[in-house]
């Protein structure tokens, strides 16, 4: 099945293109940070042959929905999201969150879980890295020098300095994101969540690829101690975008999961 055509709908102001397709079990899947709905459509093609009503949007600043207003952080995203299926008069969903999307089910999951029903997390972000000695004492020259520079009132020169220092110690993810999506990608990036995952109430499930680099498998490992209940589920030799390399056995796992 081809991917349907988006359609579109006004979310917080936001004219937001998404895919529904399906019929049967409400289920909403959340893409990652720098990907779209299309990207999550060959999973979601195959959960709707499983039964379910498959709804993915493209979320603020990725596919063909504008960035937000102002720069967001994670908890702005899931305000986002409920304002979604408050539009779509959904009042409890399956959800699906990957890498970025994980980070907006955690923050669901702790504070707004009698909205969802069940959740799958696919190789999700939001445990962070633990900073090695040389990146804390680069990142504390730095902003001690742009401090220096705007007080001298050196505005020039300290945006001059931002963008080597972005260019040259930013990720791929941080050096393609413009305008108010770079902030937006600051804020999101820097932010804890292993709170909210042990503040999670509703029954979990992982996915992660052995071989994934952007959040490796102790990330998953990390997160299936801290959730008070979930499970996980190792491709081997996956990566990142584990679901896609294991699309069927994926939707299949999921479809069992959620089966009431």
């Amino acid at each position: 099945m081809n991917s349907p055509a988006p359609s579109n709908l006004t979310v917080q102001g936001i004219p937001t293109s998404h895919i529904v397709a399906g019929d049967g079990l409400p289920l909403l899947m959340l893409h990652g940070w720098g990907a779209n709905s299309g990207l999550v459509w060959p999973l979601g093609e195959r959960l709707v042959t499983l039964g379910y009503r498959v709804y993915i949007p493209d979320m603020p600043g990725f596919g063909q929905t504008p960035p937000p207003p102002t720069a967001w952080g994670v908890p702005d995203y899931a305000r986002y999201v409920l304002a979604y299926l408050d539009a779509q008069q959904l009042e409890r969903v399956h959800l699906f969150g990957h890498s970025f999307g994980g980070r907006l089910g955690l923050v669901l999951g702790a504070d707004d879980a009698p909205r969802l029903l069940k959740m799958a997390l696919a190789d999700s972000a939001g445990v962070r890295f633990p900073p090695s000695r040389r990146s804390q004492m680069r990142l504390r020259a730095y902003r001690s020098a742009l401090t220096v520079l705007q007080k001298a009132g050196l505005n020039a020169q300290a945006e001059r300095l931002r963008a080597w220092y972005g260019a040259r110690y930013g990720s791929p993810d941080y050096r393609a994101a413009q305008g108010v999506m770079r902030e937006t990608f600051v804020r999101v990036v820097n932010e804890d969540l292993l709170p909210y995952a042990a503040r999670v109430q509703v029954s979990t499930l992982l996915f992660w690829g052995s071989a994934d680099e952007d959040t490796p498998l102790w990330q998953g490992q990390t997160l299936e101690r801290t959730i008070p209940d979930a499970g996980l589920v190792v491709w081997e030799g996956a990566g990142h975008y584990s679901y896609l390399e294991r699309p069927a056995d994926t939707a299949r796992v999921m479809a069992h999961f959620f089966n009431p």
